[in-house]
Formats: structure tokens, C-alpha cells, sequence
């Protein structure tokens, strides 16, 4: 059956549909999605412990934030170039090597004497987040065109799931039996999931191999990895330190150098063609703000109901963690309709959506968030957006390029929504810096808080941020299928 491709799609070439198994298709969901499902937990349930190892290993509250950053700077780097041999090697080879860096990270972190080999164990970790973009690209081979955002969609609504069942198990797991419980738990499942992905996936059709840059991939990830140093210790140790700075400007050299000389490069690590591709580029540029917006407001919220009555709701971190279950449960129906909007609608529409739903969500956080039932549900209108603003960019993705840099674009993508995501917590924690007044505990104690006006103006952030995604949006090019033929969208 033709294909009516958009101008600037496939680069004008009529591909028909791939051939898929339905079998086949649903069995590699659900085990793609218990995947993404348990990294959304693993990492979400190593916060509560944070200030937990960070006592148990006298360290310091900095050296400690590293066993979070470590992961996200490492999968950020690494992304792209596990899509890259994805594409040339096969996604399921890559996905198992990803899941064994993956596994023995885990396992290391459980037995780790020091925090030193903690924050080594988690950079091993942040090498099998590339799972995540393989993911949504063996989606992208497994089911036809035309369903393939209602999988993405499922995808991604494991991400609040994981999320909110790894704050509340994690607090218990760390509080009743310790920090260590919590990874030997996730390695149990890990080993379980690796079993299950090696037995489900088919092996990837043999690609014809080719070589690799290496010298790029090294510039791009060394590159990428120093701009995320800046920004995560930013806050910590002054954005204009000699630390920082000697930080930042080799980050951005490295980076600029990499894109200014990878067209050239006879076998590079990104096809720097596909960001030409109007399409790819706002789904790129949309992944980054959408990143900064989802951090922004879950690092906002988790804070404002921890803080003491008068700055916010004193909850428990088990009570903050269940005032995203309700949000949560929304996800699990909210992921696959908002898939099957994409597939009926285009991406376009779904963007609009996503982003008026973080508008009226950050109007509802700025005005009825007196309670924990108000945040809660003002918690569920801004899930399903950000549902929506994940979905579109990486059905955009799958559409867009040919089948052979389906798995290096997702890459690229999660790399730079990883970007956004660590940008999020930094521009909230420096809105809550600016805006404080003095707290006197029970005992005596004194400190510094954020004020209520602090948190509006993060909220009204995202609003902004909001308002700048629609503008993008407006300049994409939409699509849909009608009867599973890929038209441009009236």
C-alpha cells in the first residue's frame, strides 16, 4: 500500500510499512515496558536514601548528589553512541550489553564500601539507561507505522509509574532495612528482566556494518558530559568558580567542535542531516524543554510537601510519594490514548494538548495547592501533559527517519531530554535560593525556606516554558494515518 510521504519526511522516499507480528509485537511490549518500568523505579527509589548514605559513608551533601548526577551524565553521553551501534551491530545485542552494565552497576552499589565505588557503581548504571531509547526503537521495528505511538505511548506512561512506586518502596525498603536492600532488591529484578528480554526479542536483521568515528564520539561525549558537570555542580560550588568555568568553556569548545566537523566526518556518529529535517529538529528542541519543565515540576512539588507547615504541606517522604499515585494511575489509561491520538490526530495536535495541559496545571499549582488532594490533582493534569509531550517527539522520530537511524535519533533525543531533565532541578533550586525568609524549627533551629511566591514563580516557569513548546509546535509539519496510509494531516 503507498505512502503519501510530507516533503520533508524520508527524505521524499516511499518506504512501504514494515511487515510485523502482532504476537510477536505484544510480547515485546510488555517486555520492553516491565523494563522501562523497573528503571523508572530503580532510579527514583535511590533518592530517599541519598541523605541515608550519605551518613552511613560520611561524605558530604555534594559529593553525595553525585550518586544521582553520575547516572544521568554517563546515559546521557552514552545514548547516541549505543543508538549508533544499535543501528550497526543490532538493537537487542545492544540492549542485553546495556542490561549487563546495567545489572552489574546494581550489583555493585549494594556492596559498595565507599561512596567513591557507590558513585562508580552508578556511572555503570547510567550506561544501561540506554535501554530506554533502544526501547522505543525496537518499538518502532515491532509493530506497523501506524501503531507504533500507541506502544511509545504505553512507554512512556511507565515513567510517573516507576516514579511514584519507587519513592514509596524505596522509603520503606531504606527506612525498615537499609540503603543496600534497596539495589540487592533492583538486582534480583534486573537479572529477572534481563532473562525475559533475552528469551522475547528477536534477533535484529543483520545491517550492513560501518565504521565508526571514534575520535567524534569521544569529543561529543567528553563534550556532553563536562556541560552536565557544570550544571549539576552549579548550585553547589557557584556558577562562576574557576572549578566551573574550567568546566564549561571545554564543554562547549568540545561540543560546538563536534557538530562544526562531524558533516564531514566518512563515518559519523550522528547523521547531522536529520536535524535539517524540520520535524526532527522541533522533536529535539521540544525534548529539551519538555526535560526542563517535567524536572522543574516534580523537584517543585516533592519539595513544597515535605516543607514544614506555613512554606508548604509537612508530609513524609511516603506521604509526598503518594501524592503522585493518584497521577500515576491517570498514566496508565493517559499513556495509550494519548499513543492513539498521536496515530489518529498527528504529533502536532498531541503537542498543543500537552502543552495547554502544563499551562492549566501550573495556573491550578499557583492557585489550589493548599492541600495534599489539591496537588494531587493538579498533579494528574500535569502527568498527562507530560505524557503527551514524550510521546510526540519520539513518534516524530520513528516517522521521520529511515529505519537504519531510527535508534541513533532516539538516542540523540534521550540525550538531550536527559539535558533538560538535568537543567530542571537546577532552575528550581536556584528560584527557591532567591526567594526565602527565616524558619524556626521545634527545637530551636534556624534556617533559610522558600516562600510560597518562590514556587509561583517556578510554576508560572513552566507556564513560560509551556507557552514556548506551542510556538514550536506551530512550525511542525503534521501527519496521520488514515486506513494505515501516512498522509499530511488537514
Amino acid at each position: 500500500m503507498g505512502l503519501r510521504i510530507l516533503t520533508d519526511l524520508r527524505n521524499n522516499e516511499s518506504i512501504p510499512p514494515p511487515q510485523s507480528d502482532p504476537r510477536y509485537a505484544t510480547k515485546a511490549l510488555l517486555a520492553l515496558t516491565g523494563t522501562a518500568l523497573l528503571v523508572n523505579y530503580v532510579e527514583t527509589m535511590v533518592i530517599p536514601g541519598v541523605p541515608v548514605i550519605q551518613r552511613d559513608l560520611s561524605t558530604t551533601a555534594t559529593i553525595a548528589s553525585w550518586i544521582t548526577s553520575s547516572y544521568l551524565i554517563v546515559g546521557s553521553a552514552v545514548s547516541p553512541l549505543f543508538g549508533k551501534l544499535g543501528d550497526m551491530y543490532g538493537k537487542k545485542r545492544m540492549f542485553l550489553i546495556a542490561l549487563v552494565f546495567y545489572i552489574a552497576g546494581i550489583g555493585l552499589a549494594g556492596f559498595s564500601p565507599s561512596i567513591y565505588v557507590l558513585i562508580f557503581a552508578r556511572g555503570l548504571q547510567g550506561i544501561g539507561f540506554a535501554i530506554i531509547p533502544l526501547s522505543l526503537a525496537i518499538i518502532s521495528d515491532a509493530f506497523p507505522r501506524q501503531k507504533v505511538g500507541m506502544a511509545q505511548g504505553i512507554i512512556s506512561s511507565t515513567f510517573a509509574i516507576g516514579a511514584a512506586a519507587g519513592f514509596v518502596i524505596g522509603s520503606i525498603i531504606v527506612q525498615d532495612l537499609g540503603w543496600q536492600y534497596a539495589f540487592h532488591s533492583a538486582l534480583i529484578l534486573s537479572i529477572f528482566v534481563f532473562a525475559l528480554i533475552a528469551k522475547v526479542l528477536k534477533k535484529d536483521v543483520q545491517v550492513k556494518q560501518e565504521r565508526l568515528d571514534y575520535i567524534g564520539t569521544a569529543v561529543l561525549m567528553t563534550g556532553v558530559t563536562l556541560l552536565l558537570v557544570y550544571i549539576t555542580e552549579g548550585p553547589s560550588i557557584g556558577w562562576l568558580s574557576i572549578e566551573e568555568i574550567g568546566v564549561v568553556i571545554p564543554g562547549c569548545l568540545l561540543t560546538i567542535l563536534f557538530f562544526l566537523f562531524e558533516g564531514k566526518s566518512v563515518a559519523p556518529l550522528i547523521q547531522l542531516g536529520i536535524l535539517r529535517v524540520r520535524n526532527v529538529l522541533v522533536a529535539n528542541l521540544v525534548a529539551i524543554l519538555a526535560g526542563v519543565s517535567m524536572f522543574l515540576t516534580l523537584f517543585a512539588v516533592i519539595y513544597y510537601a515535605e516543607l514544614p507547615e506555613s512554606f508548604g504541606l509537612h508530609l513524609s517522604v511516603i506521604g509526598a510519594a503518594l501524592t503522585l499515585a493518584p497521577a500515576s494511575t491517570s498514566m496508565i489509561l493517559g499513556g495509550p490514548l494519548i499513543g492513539r491520538m498521536t496515530t489518529r490526530m498527528g504529533p502536532k495536535p498531541v503537542l498543543f494538548l500537552g502543552a495547554t495541559l502544563q499551562i492549566i496545571a501550573g495556573l491550578m499549582y499557583i492557585i489550589n495547592r493548599a492541600t495534599q488532594a489539591s496537588i494531587a490533582s493538579d498533579q494528574i493534569v500535569m502527568l498527562v501533559g507530560i505524557v503527551a509531550l514524550s510521546v510526540s517527539p519520539v513518534n516524530v522520530i520513528a516517522i521521520s527517519l529511515q529505519p537504519k537511524h531510527i535508534a541513533v535519533g532516539m538516542g540523540m533525543n534521550a540525550m538531550l531530554r536527559n539535558l533538560g531533565a538535568a537543567v530542571g532541578p537546577v532552575v528550581a533550586t536556584s528560584i527557591m535560593a532567591s526567594y526565602t525568609r527565616l524558619y524556626v524549627g521545634s527545637q530551636g533551629n534556624i534556617e533559610r525556606l522558600p516562600t510560597s511566591f518562590a514556587f509561583d514563580v517556578i510554576f508560572s516557569s513552566v507556564i513560560a516554558i509551556s507557552v514556548l513548546i506551542i510556538i514550536l509546535a506551530a512550525t511542525m509539519k503534521n501527519y496521520s494515518f488514515k486506513k494505515d496510509v501516512l498522509t499530511e494531516a488537514k
